[in-house]
Parts: structure tokens; C-alpha cells; sequence
């Protein structure tokens, strides 16, 4: 089985240890990955502020990279959601269409892909942790078990949840720029929330809600450490 990985350009860019965890724990599980050169961003910064001519002109090089036939896995729910959910409507009536429906078809996030095949990324041994579910994630590709199902393989691992586990980090890409109290607010409540379960960090599909949170944590003295969910199954 091969795979093309989006590394996406947050993690590009801020944090390329999520990538290439998520890259190992793919070859651990058996999977051969391709991760395609030229890649930028998907699009969805300009998509959500209200540019799409320019999130199509992002979004129509994401798709000539991603060309083929193999499945595109992404350590995203935001971006996996923007590929799946919004590039055919970006694209509806467009030359493009086609191509663009064909990509959102192939597009999958990292731990859905794990569940879809029933892999196991064979991880090291972790402890105790709590689960953040992104809105994309949970509201947008409508999941909330596939990053579950994959902790729940790693040798003594212990989910604690915490309290609104669904309720919004307050990071929403742009909406941190356009409100940033309101998000800050949001932010600390969630790392108050993810504290007081016991655990020592906090994990998540999505990097920009980690780093979210984990600013609000340092900046406020919240004691609790935030880590993508890749790193734990690509330890």
C-alpha cells in the first residue's frame, strides 16, 4: 500500500517533527509513503477569509501536486476537512472540477486512515494524556473515535477526558487574528480544562489548536504540555 502524505504547511513550517512522526508511524504500519515536492498550503487561510479566487489559485497547485491515484493522508483535520469539504465547492463549475472532486475523494486524515485499514503504528509505550477534539475533526469530518482508537493500541496509554473535550479551543486560523480576546478566552479554558484532569499533556489531530492552547497554558501558568497526535503513534 502506498500513500502520498500532506505534510501541511503549518507543520511545515512550525513544526516539521508532526510530519515526519506521522510519516514513521505510516512505515511502521507497513505503509509506503511518497511525500510529494513543491507542496505549499491547501488553501484554507484565504478560503475561510473570504478570498476564494486566491484560496483556488492555492488550492489548484495543491491538487496538480497530489495528482495520481494513491491516497492522500493528512495529519489534519482542518486541512483534511478543507480538501474533502470545501475544494468541491471551490471548484463547482470550475475547469477544475474534476480533478478537484477526484483529490477530495482520495483525501483522508492520518488516524481515519489508520482505522479505514486497521493499522498499527506499533508506538512506544506512553502514560497518561487527554484527548482535545478540533472542530474540524469533530464537526467537519464528523469524528471523534479514530484518534481514540489509536491511543487505545499504544502500550499504556491512559485517555483522561476532560470536561467540553468538544468545545472549541478558540484558535480557528484567522478567527485568532479577528478576535483574539475572545480566543484567548477560549484558549485558557481549555487549557484549564486539559489541566485539571490529571493528565500531563494534552494531544490532538490538529497543530494549530496545540499550539493554541499550549501558549495560553505557558502564558497563564497552566500546567500541561501539548503534543500532535502523530508524535505519540511515531514514538
Amino acid at each position: 500500500m502506498r500513500v502520498l502524505l500532506m505534510r501541511t504547511c503549518l507543520s511545515d513550517a512550525i513544526a516539521p517533527k508532526v510530519w515526519k512522526a506521522t510519516r514513521r508511524a505510516l512505515e511502521r504500519a507497513g505503509v509506503e509513503v511518497k511525500v510529494p515536492r513543491g507542496q505549499t498550503c491547501c488553501g484554507q487561510p484565504a478560503w475561510t477569509a473570504g478570498h476564494p479566487d486566491q484560496a483556488r489559485a492555492v488550492a489548484r497547485h495543491t491538487i496538480k501536486v497530489f495528482a495520481g491515484s494513491d491516497e492522500v493522508v493528512v495529519p489534519s483535520g482542518s486541512c483534511a476537512g478543507m480538501v474533502i469539504h470545501a475544494y468541491p465547492e471551490l471548484f463547482a463549475g470550475q475547469p477544475d472540477e474534476e480533478d478537484a472532486l477526484d483529490l477530495a475523494l482520495r483525501t483522508i486524515e492520518f488516524t481515519q486512515f489508520l482505522a479505514k485499514h486497521d493499522l498499527d503504528p506499533r508506538a512506544k509505550a506512553c502514560g497518561a494524556l487527554t484527548v482535545h477534539d478540533s472542530c474540524h475533526m469533530l464537526r467537519v469530518l464528523e469524528e471523534s473515535e479514530s484518534p481514540r482508537d489509536a491511543l487505545a493500541k499504544v502500550p499504556g496509554c491512559e485517555v483522561q477526558e476532560m470536561a467540553h473535550a468538544d468545545q472549541c479551543c478558540g484558535f480557528g486560523g484567522v478567527f485568532a487574528l479577528n478576535f483574539p480576546e475572545l480566543s484567548g478566552r477560549l484558549g485558557e479554558q481549555k487549557a484549564q480544562a486539559a489541566a485539571a484532569t490529571g493528565a500531563p499533556e494534552v494531544v490532538s489531530c490538529d497543530l494549530g489548536c496545540l499550539m493554541h492552547i499550549a501558549g495560553r497554558a505557558h502564558r497563564t501558568g497552566i500546567p500541561i504540555r501539548a503534543r500532535h497526535i502523530s508524535e505519540v503513534l511515531g514514538s
